[in-house]
């Protein structure tokens, strides 16, 4: 993040914002609340990923930087509209290779023993 005398007025508006619905009203983005309710960090979290993949972000003027924060972020959404936060596996967590499965019925026979 640039230095605070550096600071666009878009960066020191985005550091007073804390929630996904905040994010949403200062981009002027419609959302459905249930979309967010279940996907609001995976669509945060991929918001953050989409930006650092614009070219020469901090170059642009800031009409220009606020557009693409905006673009950013309403690609970002539409990607969890139409698919789950499990499905698009954006922490690395959720990318992990699930172990095995073991019924509880095995786990009670176990137990019995």
């Amino acid at each position: 993040m640039r230095d605070d005398s550096a600071m666009t007025r878009l960066a020191k508006d985005l550091e007073a914002l804390s929630s996904a619905e905040e994010f949403f009203a200062y981009f002027g983005l419609d959302y459905d609340p249930r979309v967010l309710a279940a996907s609001r960090l995976h669509i945060l979290k991929r918001f953050h990923d989409n930006l650092e993949n614009v070219a020469d972000l901090e170059a642009l003027d800031e009409a220009a930087e606020r557009a693409a924060y905006r673009e950013q972020l309403s690609r970002a959404y539409a990607t969890f509209v139409s698919g789950s936060a499990l499905t698009m596996r954006v922490f690395p967590r959720l990318r992990e290779p699930r172990g095995a499965f073991v019924a509880l019925s095995a786990v009670r026979a176990l137990a019995k023993r």
